[in-house]
């Protein structure tokens, strides 16, 4: 479970943090036409948290998904020592990211509210754990 609780924190920062670099990178046309896509996680918080067992196993197939696009990209946005090249791996790890959200047919917004309140409400939590 400590697993998934890093994975999701660490996938809500990462999505989270694209509007900031698509405002920072400004020159890429890419950056800010996807920076729309994404969705404040904390506000997030604020939307409807009954969902389905088939919402919430999308959740868990994108998280999957998820992960392994972390592992992918964090070995590389560490070990690079241009911030410009730090900060585009994040830009593409953010995209493959997004990608695997709508692969399993959830949208952002969605899967940050998911996200938030696995790590706010014990009884979503159990759930999905149960899920897993």
């Amino acid at each position: 479970m400590n697993k998934l609780l890093v994975s999701i924190i660490a996938s809500i920062a990462l999505l989270a943090a694209a509007p900031a670099m698509a405002q920072q990178n400004q020159q890429s046309p890419a950056a800010t036409d996807d920076a729309s896509s994404y969705s404040n996680p904390a506000a997030a918080a604020t939307q409807k948290t009954n969902y389905t067992d088939a919402e919430l196993e999308k959740f868990i197939t994108a998280q999957e998904g998820i992960a392994e696009v972390r592992e992918e990209y964090i070995d590389k946005i560490e070990s690079t020592d241009s911030q410009q090249e730090a900060q585009a791996l994040q830009m593409k790890a953010n995209d493959g990211m997004t990608s695997v959200i709508e692969d399993v047919d959830m949208d952002i917004p969605t899967y940050n509210a998911i996200a938030t309140a696995y790590n706010s409400e014990q009884e979503l939590r159990k759930r999905i754990d149960a899920l897993m």
